[in-house]
């Protein structure tokens, strides 16, 4: 009979003194990326790792240039702990939020510190031109980084819609003219992959949602929906600590629910009910004829305009169907508001919970979002990080095997 070798992804015998070995430098590497510089004691202390092994770690770390000695900690009797720290540029992320008025390109090193930072307008009015000036972004981002394109580990990029890798498209995106074009995704996907890094696409709301779970609102929160509420209307959906996206990438995709509006034939969408164009008619339709923007309408409210305030509270009505239907099929224990509308919780998280009290038995917890713009950037960025750190503990382990 043949003897049975399990292996691990980095191709190590499971169970051996090899892959233990690399279990315990992962685990260590991974503590000092979430946790910042520690010293042994205290990695040992954290980890439940004896200190010899910590120490086997750290050396086996140090000597594939991972980590290094950061200094000393504070002096205690006896001598003065070294400290060590992730050597934070052995790779670097570039994250990229395509949205319908900016084009946001970031490089973080391995540590998660923007490194370089480029916001741009997007003016473009084709497909072809926005693939080009997305391109040009990330380019000039990472020459402005200092870096070369090989020195660029994974690139995730953030868009409206749903995109669907097999045909090489980007579905239910609209608001971004000619982005749907078959084919254009692969093209995306190439154009960013020149340097051989792994390229990641993902839906904007999914990446709100990772963005408010890395560093906002939704830090320690393992199951919450983020509803995005602007130009568009999405969501991103957590659940137990990961982006939930469906069988084929189209969860969260609420846009196209069936919402009827009183005084018109038939359903509505709820993105037609509730999304920036919505509001700016309905003020129009309440009188506020030279409002151009749904800010300038919750600007108006909130300095007090009683006919700003009605079209916000017919919002608030609007919304609260919207985040029941969330409710009853989800049951998450937070929701979040963000995007250019759902910012504005000061003046609709309230009154969507006492609309929602007349028909929901369990009311979530409704806040702002708190990272604002920089939502969609800051998921992709630690989307992209969490691969990144794989990646290269993977390669510097197998090159120190296989010397």
């Amino acid at each position: 009979m043949e003897n049975l070798h399990v292996t691990s992804n980095s191709g190590r015998e499971i169970g051996t003194p090899a892959h233990m070995r690399a279990l315990n430098q992962r685990l260590i590497l991974s503590r000092l990326s979430e946790h910042g510089e520690a010293s042994r004691p205290q990695l040992a202390a954290a980890t439940g790792l004896s200190k010899p092994t910590v120490g086997q770690a750290l050396a086996d770390l140090e000597a594939q240039g991972l980590v290094r000695p950061a200094g000393m900690g504070p002096s205690k009797p006896g001598r003065a702990p070294v400290v060590y720290e992730i050597v934070s540029d052995a790779g670097h992320v570039v994250g990229i939020d395509i949205g319908r008025q900016q084009i946001r390109v970031a490089v973080a090193d391995l540590a998660g510190h923007i490194v370089a930072r480029i916001d741009e307008p997007n003016r473009c009015r084709s497909g072809s031109a926005l693939l080009r000036t997305v391109l040009t972004c990330s380019e000039r981002c990472v020459a402005k980084a200092g870096l070369a394109a090989e020195d660029v580990v994974v690139t995730v990029v953030g868009t409206p819609g749903v995109p669907d890798l097999e045909d090489g498209t980007v579905r239910r995106a609209p608001n971004l003219p000619g982005w749907e074009r078959r084919g254009l995704l692969h093209e995306l996907i190439a154009g960013l992959d020149h340097s051989g890094s792994i390229v990641m696409v993902e839906n904007d709301a999914n990446l709100c949602a990772a963005g408010e779970h890395a560093a906002g609102a939704a830090v320690g929160v393992d199951t919450f929906a983020c509803l995005t509420v602007g130009t568009g209307l999405g969501m991103g959906f957590v659940l137990d600590g990961q982006i939930y996206r469906g069988t084929r990438g189209a969860a969260g995709e609420i846009s196209d629910l069936a919402f009827k509006v009183s005084g018109t034939p038939g359903p509505a969408s709820a993105e037609a009910a509730v999304a920036g164009q919505a509001v700016v008619a309905a003020a129009h339709d309440a009188g506020l004829t030279d409002v151009r923007s749904a800010k300038a309408v919750f600007e108006l409210a909130r300095s007090g305009d009683p006919v700003a305030l009605e079209v916000v509270a017919q919002e608030t009505i609007r919304l609260a169907f919207v985040v029941s239907a969330i409710i009853a099929i989800l049951d998450p224990s937070l929701i979040i508001l963000a995007g250019g509308i759902g910012s504005n919780a000061d003046l609709l998280a309230a009154p969507i919970r006492t609309a929602l009290a007349a028909t929901t038995p369990v009311i979530p917890e409704i806040v702002a979002g708190q990272l604002g713009e920089d939502a969609v950037l800051t998921g992709a960025i630690a989307t992209g990080l969490a691969t990144a750190q794989e990646l290269v503990f993977d390669t510097r382990t197998t090159n120190a095997t296989n010397q």
